[in-house]
């Protein structure tokens, strides 16, 4: 028995020490499981004292009102062995009492005694004394059948009068039998003393037993209530150590500590329930000494002594299970700190896990192959700085480690899965450590092999310095010969502190770090060595031979290719001898393969210093960024939530109370974007910089949220100049040591956005023929596209006077100042309104729906409160305008019109560039309305197919013509003489139906736009085509690109300008490309996606009366456009 004990013991405390992976079980130590099962035992033997106790099936609290009528009583006297005497005192209307009732009462007080005491039997005493015989014996008949317990004697008080003692004596002789009891029929209570002690009844039978119905009912109702309690409270801790018994660890520190705490409060409120028990208890246990208390004689009765005994038999098993409980509750809340203390340890184990692979990947993709001392010397920077970032890593993980040791030693019980870890972590820190440490001593070797050869090197240069420096007159005495022998001699001294002696001793030496490149330059430079040392021996030969010579008085003559001109200064002569000693030593040591190698150093150098250059882009792109995150943090806990702070209320002015909004905008919006994505996104292409454009473009929406804050900056500058002198700014300015104000701080967003554009464009400067350089324009254009966006919205919210919601009017374009003039048509004679001969100076701003006029107003004020503001004047729909691109004398004007030139605005720009980017905006406005029409009315056509017919119903064609010639009579089409028009396989070609009215005369054309006479081109109309598309000669704007696919072909890009000449026979058109000048064919399949929403080189307007435009130019055949929302298909 004991083995199996072990064995059972041994099997937990595996399991406890286990670290289960992928399984969740439970996992109790042995010493917990033996707290768990001392825990339950007590919790068993409470429930058994309470069952103990609570034997009677009914609480006297249930039957309160039957115990009352007191019809049967126990006083707690017993007989002579023992037996408990339940005596029903005299009760006339015993007979009327329902059979619940009694059987209620009687089940009750015979389940009172203990169960030793009930066995022996109960003597029932029956006071009848005042009662009459035939109630005795229907009372004694009722007992009988209705008394649950064993009954071992029944003594009756008979009736006392005469003539009832005698029928009672008479009668009990004959009816004994049917009460199936021991009845004992007593005439007085001295014979009553006989059988039961007088101190065992109550006064009324003559007995000394003190006995108060009313506070026996409130003992028991007490007991009970007591026994109830201390049930429930049982119950409540044997289903909550189950609970935690059989609790699953969690898989995450947040569940834990959640389960932690659930479990902490559930404890606290069974502490709190074992409190409310022995409180109760303690009570109880004082009420029932309470006799002994004012009468130490007091003698208990039996079952007094019963219920002192039961109330501290549950008091003692409520100890000793609150004793049980706190220890298994200690053990558990161990066991589940020590799991809180694990999935903590795993968590930061994953993260720094994850930053030492991200540091480890780093490290292996780094370079360390340096090509010169400068740039050895960078790369040893960087790597100092991948250094400094892995040693916070390093120490991070380190420090977990030692946590993790610190686990250990506190006999955790997940030991085999922590120590794991430890080792892992310290493993890939001292692998780190260990690439970092190879990786620097490879840059420090690389750096000293690059020292040396750039130190032979430059004694090269100054030995052939010194060769080209020596005159050659001087050397020719004696003397000068012996100086100069003697000059070279003291430099050849200096070799060997200076130059490489050996080449295969220093490959060998330096073979780690020897890369083909850099063994190239220890080549060059040993090929330099010998040819200079070579130069030296050949000159001290010379130098010797002229000073072993006799001295002899000379003429001493320069050789001709040393003579100078006489205008050379010495120095000059000196550099040019130096420059041709140094021609002559790269002639002589450099061959084709080292021009070769020297001309791919040299690009690669360049290469080399474009990323150099990059890197300390991104450097300054990285560093000012983390810099501008601090300040809006500085600036958010600094002064935001110092507003929020109660005790600097009182520093805080009236006029900035709940105003936190308008002071600071978006700016938290701001700094989290910063701080959680947008830092930490720029951060991942530290390595490669070229690649930055790519981060901007992923969360260019994300950067429109500097928009709202620009918007809100004239109501922030506002309400800083009211309250810039309070004592509030500058206490929070004191706090933070700033020697800038808070408006400086304001500022920092707005500077940082136009920070941006800059940075990119340093990027592009430097990245030219990158793979990030197309991502890098494209950012900075988003870049620009926001400050534009930023700088609209702000003249935007200037305007005053609109009556009407801005935001129905689409998304601003364009906005811009003017010099305009008006024109108005008054009946049908053209005149100008009120001779405007002084233009008016307009801001105009063109959204997608509508044109607004306003008048620019500037305001008095500092900063933002020097904005202007702008007065709403007139605006025109875009549904019912039209342009002329030229005017009159001016390339800067053009004229936009409306409702047949009813209403003319000639517009002049303070540019020809801006005229013609407001016409291009315009231009595109006016073409997605013709479309949206067109695909309207297609849609109609389509719903009716009908609706070209005979009756001279038309539709709308998505092309438009050239110029035609007004004529008086319709002409026949050239597409209906079947005769004359040759046979095309291209288009099918649709004769034009119109009514022939006044209104609407017909016209043809045969020529081209560019032939027609300007003075004509006053009545010209539109044409209009059925469904089908027909080209006609004209100009029209490429809206795709298209590649020739043949050498007769032309090529075409989108935004050219085109006109078609003619028709082939198979449906191909001849082209000129007016941009380029170049003419070919264009493959009918093309044509239509090429121009099929492309711009007529004509003006359209339409009326609300008929299909039909009439068409207005200027008189310099400018092109004009309008919109068609209003023509009616």
């Amino acid at each position: 028995m004991e083995r199996e004990e072990e064995e059972e013991e041994e099997e937990w405390e595996t399991m406890g020490r286990k670290e289960l992976r992928g399984e969740r079980l439970v996992c109790i130590s042995a010493a917990e499981m033996a707290s768990y099962y001392t825990y339950g035992q007590c919790c068993q033997q409470l429930l058994y004292e309470i069952l103990q106790t609570q034997d009677v099936p009914l609480c006297a609290a249930q039957i309160g009102s039957e115990l009352q009528k007191q019809f049967a009583t126990l006083p707690g006297g017993r007989g002579a062995d023992g037996s408990p005497v339940i005596i029903f005192p005299e009760f006339p209307s015993f007979s009327e009492l329902e059979e619940d009732e009694l059987q209620n009462v009687l089940g009750y007080l015979s389940g009172v005694p203990s169960v030793a005491a009930s066995r022996v039997g109960f003597i029932l005493v029956i006071d009848r004394r005042l009662d009459r015989w035939a109630a005795v014996r229907a009372t004694l008949l009722r007992i009988a059948g209705s008394f649950p317990g064993n009954v071992n004697l029944v003594l009756v008080l008979r009736p006392t009068t005469l003539l009832q003692r005698a029928l009672s004596d008479f009668l009990f002789k004959f009816n004994k039998d049917e009460f199936k009891m021991k009845v004992v029929m007593l005439s007085s209570v001295t014979e009553l003393h006989a059988y039961i002690d007088p101190g065992q009844l109550t006064t009324e039978l003559g007995g000394s037993l003190e006995y108060c119905h009313e506070s026996w009912i409130s003992h028991r109702t007490a007991l009970e209530a007591f026994a109830l309690m201390v049930k429930t409270t049982a119950h409540t801790l044997q289903a909550f150590g189950t609970e935690l018994a059989e609790t699953e660890l969690p898989n995450d520190a947040e569940a834990t500590a959640s389960l932690l705490h659930a479990h902490s409060l559930k404890k606290d409120k069974m502490k709190e329930d074992l409190q409310v028990a022995q409180s109760q208890g303690g009570r109880l246990l004082e009420c029932i000494n309470e006799p002994l208390r004012t009468d130490p004689d007091y003698s208990m009765t039996h079952d007094e002594l019963d219920n002192l005994a039961t109330v501290q038999r549950l008091l003692g098993q409520l100890d000793e299970t609150k004793t049980a409980f706190d220890d298994f509750w200690e053990r558990h809340r161990a066991k589940l700190e020590q799991c809180l203390q694990l999935r903590h340890f795993e968590q930061h184990f994953r993260e720094v896990r994850s930053q030492l692979d991200v540091t480890s990947e780093r490290l292996c993709g780094f370079s360390e192959v340096s090509v010169s001392p400068a740039h050895a010397e960078h790369v040893l920077q960087e790597l100092s700085g991948h250094e400094e970032k892995a040693c916070d890593v390093l120490d991070y993980a380190l420090s977990l480690a030692s946590e993790g040791d610190s686990l250990i030693e506190s006999s955790h019980y997940a030991e085999d899965s922590i120590r794991p870890k430890c080792s892992e972590l310290r493993g890939v820190c001292e692998e780190i450590s260990s690439t970092l440490r190879t990786k620097k001593n490879f840059l420090l070797t690389a750096m000293e092999l690059h020292h040396a050869l750039e130190k032979a090197s430059r004694w090269c240069e100054e030995g052939i310095f010194l060769l080209a420096s020596q005159p050659v007159d001087r050397c020719q005495s004696q003397d000068g010969a012996e100086a100069a022998l003697q000059e070279l001699e003291r430099y050849l001294e200096t070799a060997l502190l200076h130059t490489l002696v050996d080449c295969s001793a220093i490959c060998c030496q330096y073979e780690a770090v020897l890369t083909p490149q850099l063994r190239d330059q220890v080549d060059r430079v040993f090929q330099k060595q010998s040819s200079v040392q070579e130069m030296f021996e050949k000159r001290r030969i010379s130098l010797k031979k002229l000073a072993a010579k006799q001295t002899r008085p000379v003429q001493p003559v320069a050789p001709r290719p040393e003579v100078k001109s006489p205008q050379a200064s010495p120095n000059q002569q000196r550099k040019e001898r130096r420059y041709s000693a140094d021609n002559a030593l790269c002639k002589k040591v450099e061959s084709p393969v080292h021009n070769g190698g020297t001309r791919h150093a040299s690009l690669s150098e360049e290469e080399e210093n474009l990323a150099v250059l990059r890197r300390h882009v991104m450097n300054e792109l990285l560093e000012t960024e983390r810099a501008y995150v601090e300040e809006l943090l500085c600036v958010l806990e600094g002064y935001a939530a110092e507003m929020d702070n109660p005790t600097m209320a009182h520093l805080i002015p009236s006029t900035l109370l709940s105003k936190k909004d308008i002071l600071f905008g978006n700016m938290s919006e701001i700094y989290q974007f910063h701080k959680r994505t947008f830092l930490k996104e720029l951060e991942a292409y530290t390595d490669c910089p070229e690649l930055v454009g790519r981060c901007f473009l992923e969360r260019m929406k994300d950067l429109q949220i500097y928009e709202a804050y620009c918007q809100n900056k004239p109501r922030s500058e506002s309400l800083w100049r009211q309250c810039s002198d309070c004592a509030f700014f500058q206490e929070c300015q004191k706090k933070l040591e700033h020697k800038l104000g808070l408006d400086s701080y304001l500022l920092k967003p707005v500077q940082r956005i136009t920070k941006y554009q800059l940075l990119l464009k340093e990027f592009l400067k430097y990245s030219k023929g990158c793979d990030g350089c197309s991502d890098l324009q494209e950012a900075l254009s988003s870049i620009l596209g926001i400050l534009k966006a930023v700088n609209d919205s702000m003249h935007l919210i200037a305007i005053t006077g609109y009556e009407g919601n801005l935001s129905e009017l689409g998304r601003l374009l364009m906005q811009g100042s003017f010099s305009v003039w008006t024109e108005h048509k008054k009946g049908h004679a053209k005149v100008k309104d009120l001779a405007r001969f002084k233009p008016m100076q307009r801001h105009l701003f063109l959204h997608e729906k509508a044109l607004l006029f306003c008048k620019k107003r500037e305001e008095n004020g500092e900063g933002y409160e020097k904005a202007p503001s702008y007065s709403f004047k007139h605006s025109l729909n875009m549904s019912a305008v039209g342009i002329t691109e030229s005017a009159k004398g001016d390339n800067k004007k053009f004229e936009i019109w409306c409702n047949s030139r009813e209403e003319v605005f000639i517009v002049q720009a303070p540019t020809p560039e801006i005229k013609t980017a407001w016409l291009n905006e315009i231009r595109k406005v006016l073409t997605q309305q013709l479309q949206a029409c067109r695909d309207a009315s297609q849609q109609k056509s389509g719903d009716s197919p009908n609706h070209a017919s005979s009756n001279g119903s038309i539709s709308l064609s998505p092309f438009w013509s050239s110029s035609q010639k007004n004529q008086k009579k319709p002409e026949p089409s050239p597409a209906s003489d079947s005769s004359s028009s040759p046979k095309h396989k291209g288009w099918p070609k649709t004769s034009l139906s119109v009514d022939a009215s006044e209104e609407n005369d017909g016209y043809s054309s045969g020529e081209e736009p560019l032939n027609s006479d300007p003075e004509d081109d006053v009545a010209q109309k539109l044409m209009v085509l059925p469904f089908s598309p027909l080209q006609v000669p004209g100009k029209y704007t490429v809206v795709a690109d298209c590649e020739k696919a043949g050498p007769q072909e032309l090529s075409v890009k989108s935004g050219d300008v085109v006109q078609l000449i003619r028709e082939g026979e198979e449906g191909q058109w001849f082209v000129k490309n007016l941009r380029s000048s170049k003419e070919g064919w264009v493959a009918p399949a093309n044509l239509p996606g090429l121009i099929s929403e492309s711009k007529s080189s004509q003006s359209l307007s339409s009326s609300d009366d008929s299909v039909s435009g009439n068409l207005s130019t200027s008189s310099s055949c400018s092109e004009t456009y309008t919109s068609f929302s209003d023509i009616k298909p």
